[in-house]
């Protein structure tokens, strides 16, 4: 792993960071636009019965979403870890073999072989584990995209059921829009998640 590989993996790594750390704030507004969606309702009374359990389920996949991208983050550091780890040990095994081409006729050269052999096992290891961690990352990441559609789907039948509240017709189409623009933004965050993993895989 050459110096160029390493910075578009870190690089990548901070993305996928940042990237999750958007996402967690934006399920946590739509967990608030349930809050008021709810009080709302409860004011509109029989006007909005039918959008009352829509703030149940828009609430769920706030927390579903939040709980979803918490574990993803544990993994993130985890691929951090082992970008690190996995750099450390392509730099000993490096330095290795460049000893080794500098002592090839010296006496005892060939006491080497086994610190090589060991630092090449370890370098298998830690990049299998590291696109184990990947492929492990992408799924979750895949998960957290069907709250984000159901959302959408939620979000469709709020100003259904919007419509019919009278004059409290604008304040729950706007808790409709609120969470079909965030479900926009967590699909649009998780996209380049997976892009920055996509970049990771190829420099690995």
């Amino acid at each position: 792993m050459n110096v160029g590989q390493t910075k578009s993996q870190f690089v990548a790594v901070a993305s996928i960071t940042a990237e999750l750390s958007a996402v967690m704030d934006v399920a946590k507004e739509i967990s608030l636009a349930a809050a008021n969606a709810k009080a709302i309702a409860f004011r509109a009374g029989d006007k909005a019965k039918g959008f009352q359990p829509i703030t149940d389920f828009i609430n769920e996949l706030a927390k579903e979403t939040i709980e979803l991208v918490t574990a993803i983050n544990e993994h993130a550091l985890l691929l951090y870890q082992m970008t690190v780890n996995n750099h450390r040990t392509s730099n000993v095994y490096t330095q290795l073999k460049l000893v080794e081409a500098q002592s090839k006729n010296a006496a005892y050269s060939s006491s080497l072989d086994l610190s090589l052999q060991n630092s090449q096992n370890k370098m298998s290891e830690c990049k299998r584990d590291y696109k184990l961690n990947i492929t492990q990352l992408l799924d979750q990441l895949a998960e957290v995209m069907h709250p984000a559609r159901a959302a959408r789907v939620i979000a469709a039948n709020s100003r259904i059921e919007a419509s019919q509240a009278g004059e409290y017709l604008q304040s729950l189409q706007a808790v409709a829009e609120s969470v079909d623009n965030a479900a926009q933004v967590i699909h649009d965050n998780v996209t380049r998640c997976r892009s920055s993993l996509s970049i990771v895989q190829l420099t690995d």
